[in-house]
């Protein structure tokens, strides 16, 4: 939902690009940080329920992941960095990135565990249903209503909130739950329709 503006904030990041060719990193070495900060904001996670203020240091580690993720697509666009190893590559560390956030999330006892783990497998649900689809040829860019964009604004936003009042981790989880498995079954029958109107 949110890839037009994706797109828009790539173009206002080519000079940090730049800076990043520069000094010699490569789009998977930019993967590598994201899938680091995403760690790290989960074990921030994992010892803040002693400590609230820790909420904004994971929400900021996590904010640090998301601008990595737009940072290595740039990268690789701009200095003809793009392959297709380093896609798969990108892929399955925003995965790790995504199931490790929730992990961090549960164990520290911010949400509920049946829809911290009914997140976890929304969110790695609602990124196969995309590679899925366009493996059968079917443009799945901007379909569905929870995309990773979508998802990382809502947690790292409820994490600020969660510094003043705690159970706003839960609600965003629970809803993060219920949205990504909504958004499976809306890519499900998009796909459904699309292969139904190519096969005619």
């Amino acid at each position: 939902m949110l890839s037009k503006l994706k797109q828009k904030l790539q173009s206002l990041l080519y000079t940090e690009a730049k800076v990043a060719h520069k000094i010699g990193l490569t789009p998977n070495i930019i993967s590598v940080f994201g899938v680091s900060f995403s760690t790290f904001s989960a074990i921030t996670y994992v010892i803040s329920s002693n400590n609230s203020w820790l909420l904004f240091i994971a929400a900021s580690l996590l904010l640090a992941s998301g601008f990595c993720d737009v940072l290595d697509g740039i990268l690789a666009r701009t200095y003809n960095q793009e392959s297709v190893f380093g896609s798969f590559f990108d892929s399955v560390l925003d995965r790790y990135s995504d199931a490790v956030i929730f992990v961090g999330i549960i164990l520290g006892g911010l949400c509920n565990i049946f829809w911290g783990l009914f997140a976890i497998v929304g969110s790695l649900l609602v990124s196969y249903t995309r590679a899925k689809g366009e493996s059968l040829g079917v443009k799945m860019a901007s379909i569905g209503l929870m995309e990773r964009a979508e998802r990382l604004i809502i947690l790292i936003v409820s994490s600020i909130i969660a510094f003043f009042w705690l159970p706003a981790l839960n609600i965003a989880i629970a809803s993060l739950a219920i949205l990504t498995n909504f958004t499976v079954m809306e890519r499900g029958f998009y796909i459904y329709r699309a292969l139904k109107k190519k096969n005619k």
